[in-house]
């Protein structure tokens, strides 16, 4: 049975001001807490989508033969919605997002929404779920899409229908860490990607094979863990869900897009920034030896946003890394923040405010 399809009104106190939702905004961590509307869309695999509709937060019902239970047919994304000081809303390049999703769908073998269809659904879970954005400075509503083969299969084939949907929650500021420094763990016997395989897409299957190296890092007193190229073993990729940056000197580093990194959107934009302040920016294999002694290391994604490492670990020998005010990490979070937020002129076009 299909979601009855609602409408909502957005609603305001008598002064004119809008209500949020009954939370404590202090606590927030990132943790489900779902907010009133979702967005569903479904297809089938032979057909393009075309209109979806807002339904109240659910459970969904899922045929147990479905591919995307029985062979990870799906794929995610994750944006955020934004308060600013003076109670708009603002999302971040929203359309990157939906051109990352179809690049992934491609691979899939999935259907996938228009640009301007995604964007359209951002929009209207965003605006349903405006009571749940956080009060400026915070946190975020994040959004997040799930396409996926929803059909039922037997044989190694794409699921007959497919389901697009969009689920939203609050979320807070920090991911990695707790106000501070990420302290991460190169974990060289458990790669994260292998060439040829899903890691520049944000499939649903990339994501479960890391917790048992995360979770042993964190079990060490470790933040995350950053996973090495399986083919060599001695380059740096990414963290569990995140890109990651090497600072040395006006050299800011990154490992390439070359199949097993996730092309992301902050990291997209942190390097374009960069350049705009006079920073060297490149692309290219970095070895672990590199990295150990580098002077700043930070991390970036739709979660963490731009996140300080304070140290990192390698088999027996740990590094330490410059953090706080000053830093280059410092000064790209404060830029990027400032005009997610509305807090400096987004000269860029990057941010959609809604309606």
């Amino acid at each position: 049975m299909a979601p009855a399809p609602v409408s909502f009104t957005s609603v305001t106190r008598e002064n004119g001001e809008e209500t949020y939702a009954d939370i404590n905004w202090d606590q927030l961590g990132f943790a489900p807490t779902p907010a009133d509307y979702m967005y569903v869309m479904k297809c089938s695999n032979e057909e393009n989508f075309s209109q979806g509709q807002l339904v109240c937060y659910g459970n969904i019902e899922i045929s147990p033969f479905s591919a995307v239970l029985n062979y990870g047919q799906g794929l995610i994304e994750g944006l955020k919605a934004y308060r600013t000081e003076n109670g708009g809303v603002l999302l971040f390049r929203p359309d990157e997002n939906a051109k990352r999703l179809q690049m992934g769908a491609q691979r899939m073998c999935l259907p996938s929404p228009s640009v301007e269809q995604f964007i359209d659904a951002i929009k209207q879970t965003a605006l349903a779920n405006k009571r749940w954005v956080p009060p400026h400075g915070k946190g975020s509503l994040y959004l997040r899409p799930l396409l996926m083969g929803s059909g039922p299969v037997l044989g190694l084939v794409p699921a007959p229908e497919c389901t697009f949907m969009i689920s939203a929650t609050p979320i807070g500021n920090h991911y990695l860490t707790n106000h501070g420094a990420a302290n991460l763990y190169v974990e060289d016997k458990l790669p994260r990607a292998a060439p040829g395989g899903t890691g520049s897409i944000k499939s649903i299957t990339n994501y479960s094979p890391v917790f048992e190296a995360v979770s042993q890092a964190k079990a060490k007193g470790f933040s995350d863990v950053l996973f090495l190229d399986a083919a060599t073993g001695k380059y740096i990729e990414e963290v569990s869900s995140s890109n990651v940056f090497v600072v040395k000197g006006n050299v800011i580093s990154t490992p390439p897009i070359n199949g097993t990194v996730l092309p992301g959107i902050t990291r997209k934009s942190i390097m374009e920034l960069a350049v705009d302040m006079g920073y060297q920016v490149e692309e290219g294999n970095i070895p672990v030896e590199d990295l150990m002694s580098a002077d700043e290391v930070f991390c970036t994604g739709t979660v963490v946003i731009v996140t300080p490492v304070g140290s990192i670990t390698y088999q027996d020998t740990r590094a330490e890394y410059k953090t706080g005010e000053g830093t280059v990490c410092y000064k790209l979070r404060a830029t990027l923040g400032g005009i997610q937020m509305g807090l400096i002129q987004d000269r860029k076009g990057w941010t959609v405010a809604l309606d």
